[in-house]
Parts: structure tokens; sequence; C-alpha cells
């Protein structure tokens, strides 16, 4: 996998120096695009390895680790960039998944000050929770907690959790559902239910994928969404579920799904994994030089229309910008960026004449 699209070796180095926060699709596209025009690339990532979610939460199956590690290597060996890796770039305190890996922190500010432009491409690294009574029990995870587990089993970064689990009931309907649901098969455990609450038409990640996992024996259960975890001692031990029907259209152009009075049920769990979608997290949980005030209430950062924070030398994209979208969309927005960065840095340069 290579992210330096437009040259095979590092052309004439440019004076400017640019940072990137987050080493994921978005970040590693930028620093690509951004080599190949000269810049000096620094990026920092709070995980132990660059890659984001390609390395830590897809499985590999999907994208090989190898791949993505080819074109790190590349990054580094030939064009110079250095990755600050296990470190948590942020502007106040603010607390996200992944976030007990990093062994060292710095304050985005400050790390403003040593560079001529910055790209935020953090990602989605906060899972939306169920919202029910005992969603806060032990076994209860999100699908990013529980694919970044097993990911970092599998490069022998911390022990595995889900030996001798029978039953793991998995609640979504998106990629993330289908990646924890087949991980959970494939890591031995003997029944495993995937649960949404519109049908399998409406499923995000798709009919196909719904029906490769029930021909690999996951149990597909629609028109069901949670109401309660049935818990012992903070332990979960199951669910309650609400039959649905489809009812109007909401703002999404699907069919609302509608509860139905009196069809509650439950289904038996050692694990509960709720895969119902990520939420974007920006390095900025403070007023933060005037970034702050440019973060939504979802997370999200408003960009203008050339990725710039407005008023300042801050960019961003990916995921932190659109929120939750698929690796090529995450690698688009990042060149498209990395290409606004090189036109702010030329007209700088043209100024400074």
């Amino acid at each position: 996998m290579r992210f330096t699209f437009l040259c095979r070796q590092k052309p004439g180095a440019s004076r400017f120096r640019v940072a990137v926060i987050g080493a994921g699709p978005a970040g590693l596209s930028a620093t690509g695009f951004l080599v190949c025009r000269g810049y000096e690339v620094d990026v920092y990532e709070k995980l132990p390895l660059p890659g984001g979610m390609m390395t830590f939460a897809i499985p590999k199956y999907r994208i090989p680790l190898d791949s993505v590690m080819e074109g790190v290597e590349e990054l580094k060996d030939k064009f110079g960039v250095k990755f600050t890796l296990s470190t948590k770039v942020a502007c106040g305190e603010r607390r996200d998944e992944g976030d007990e890996l990093a062994s060292n922190s710095l304050d985005m500010l400050k790390l403003t000050e040593g560079y001529d432009a910055v790209l935020i491409a953090t990602g989605t690294w906060r899972s939306r929770r169920l919202g029910i009574p005992g969603d806060d029990a032990k076994n209860v995870m999100s699908a990013l907690e529980f694919l970044l587990d097993l990911h970092l089993e599998e490069l022998g970064l911390k022990a595995g959790h889900l030996g001798g689990v029978r039953r793991v009931v998995v609640v979504g309907g998106g990629l993330s559902a289908i990646d924890a649901a087949e991980e959970s098969l494939m890591k031995g455990a003997q029944e495993v239910y995937l649960v949404y609450r519109r049908t399998i038409k409406e499923a995000p990640a798709g009919e196909y994928e719904v029906r490769r996992l029930m021909r690999l024996g996951v149990n597909w259960i629609e028109l069901a969404a949670p109401k309660s975890v049935i818990a012992e001692n903070s332990v979960a031990r199951g669910l309650v579920f609400q039959k649905m029907k489809l009812g109007e259209p909401d703002e999404t152009g699907r069919p609302r799904p509608v509860p139905i009075p009196g069809s509650e049920f439950e289904v038996g769990a050692d694990v509960v994994i709720a895969a119902i979608g990520e939420i974007p997290t920006p390095p900025v949980a403070s007023e933060c030089g005037g970034i702050g005030k440019y973060v939504g209430k979802d997370g999200r950062i408003a960009v203008d229309r050339t990725y710039r924070v407005p008023g300042t030398s801050v960019f961003a994209a990916g995921d932190v910008v659109t929120g939750p979208s698929k690796i090529g969309q995450a690698v688009r927005l990042g060149l498209h960026a990395a290409k606004e960065i090189d036109r702010f840095l030329s007209v700088k340069t043209l100024v400074s004449r």
C-alpha cells in the first residue's frame, strides 16, 4: 500500500514543516502527498503503530497489516517522515478509546508553534453507547473496544479476553457489527447473534455481508432493538429486546423503527458488543486558540472549502470532519486537504519574498 502516489523518491526539500496528527488513512495519504511536494512532515499517533483503524480495528483479511506497514516504512526510509507513536496530542483534557495505549502526551497549541501548518486527522475513536439500563456492565463493550483488543492480542501487545466465551450478542447492522460478529466466531464463540432494529435490506453493511455471515453460522435477528441489559453483580447475562416495525422514513431516508408494545423477548449473552456507530474525536476539548469554536456538538471539526480551520494554520480531514466513512473516502479527503496545505504554503512563500 503506497501513500506516496505522486513520486518514487523525495524531491528537493522545502523550508516548510508540517505536522500530521493521526496516522490513519487520511493522515497517511496526506503525508504521502506532502513529502512528494518536498515538505518535511512529522506524524503524531497515540497508538503504538501507524495505520489507525486499518491496523487496530479492520480485520486483516480486509486490509493486510503487512501492506499498511510497507507503505509506512517507505514514508520513513525513503522520504524521511518521522513518526512519534504512543503519543496523545490534545488541547485540554479529553479521553477517547485507545488513549490508554499512549505513554506520552503533547499540548496541541505548543505543537502548532513549531510547524508552518498542522493537519488534524484523528478519526472517530469514541463509540456510541447503547443508552439503556445495565449498559455499564463489565462485559458490555463497544465494537471498537472489542476489535482493538483483538488486534492488540494478535500483535502480542495484550493478553486475549475471549477465551471460553460461549455466546456473543452484537447489536448493530454496520461493518463494525459485521467485523465484531465474524471475529467472535473465528475466536471460538459457540453462538453469535447479530441483532438489528431494521431489516436486512436497510443494514448499512449491505445485505450481502449479512447473508455471508449467516452462511458462516451467525444468527441474524432483525426488527429488534435493545431495551435493557440483564445483569447480575455488574456482569451482563443477556439482553431484553423489543420487537420493532418499520414506520415512515426518518431524516436518513430509511424507514423509522417503531416499537411494538408488549413484544419484549430475551437473548442470553456472555459478551455484549454495541456496534451502533462511532463519533469524531478531535484533539480539542477547550477554546484552544480559537479552534474549539469550530468543533460541533457531534465532535466534527467545521472547516472551510480549503479544509482549513478559519483564521488558523490548522487543517482537518477524514472522519474527524465528515463523521464515520469508508477508507477510500478518508484517503480522498486526506489528499484534498494536503493539496490545500500545499497551496496555503505556496502563497506563504510568495508573500515572504
